[in-house]
């Protein structure tokens, strides 16, 4: 799955169908439908393969996940979507009797927020398989980021401690979040539960 989010909502995108590795990222994908909808998220795919190929695979996702692959797979057999978003070199074609190695650097996840501008991004190799849990962590803290105007420090989970950014002032910080705790001049905390 790699993602991009327009107008509040993420979207994903990933490269070919049949693939090992991106059958089991889009049944986890497919699994975590009510968390996607509990962030306003809606996920997209992508992979270089035609609608056709899609359909049929979606079959595998299903027998995989348990559940219904319920997003749409985008059909980027021109290459003009995986060329745009640079996971792939304006040169790259697909070749007659392609492999999944033919479009390896297509494995990018992106959340784009919603004023356009691009979030986050991650690639990742073929053999390792994308980390749900990580995408959904970031994807908290972009939101939280967004609404509070806070910043999280390594390894944040929901509920954690969270980082005033040193463009606000303590008097400002103490008006907007209350006491919060000061362990460098530059790194302050505080809890927002």
């Amino acid at each position: 799955m790699s993602g991009l989010e327009i107008h509040g909502r993420s979207y994903s995108l990933i490269p070919g169908d049949f693939t090992p590795v991106c059958t089991t990222e889009f049944s986890v994908v497919a699994q975590l439908k009510d968390e996607w909808a509990k962030r306003n998220t809606k996920v997209i795919g992508i992979s270089v393969d035609s609608v056709t190929e899609h359909k049929k695979w979606k079959t595998d996702i299903e027998a995989v996940s348990k559940c219904s692959p319920s997003f749409p797979i985008i059909a980027d057999t021109d290459l003009i979507v995986s060329k745009a978003f640079d996971m792939l070199p304006a040169e790259a074609y697909l070749p007659d009797g392609r492999t999944p190695n033919d479009t390896a650097t297509v494995r990018s996840v992106f959340i784009i927020g919603a004023d356009r501008k691009l979030k986050l991004s991650m690639t990742y190799p073929m053999s390792v398989g994308r980390n749900f849990a990580e995408v959904v962590r970031a994807l908290d803290a972009l939101q939280l980021s967004s609404k509070k105007g806070v910043a999280t420090p390594a390894n944040w989970q929901v509920g954690q401690d969270v980082i005033i950014p040193t463009t606000v002032s303590n008097e400002d910080a103490e008006r907007k979040f209350g006491a919060f705790q000061t362990i460098l001049p530059y790194l302050r905390k505080v809890n927002l539960g």
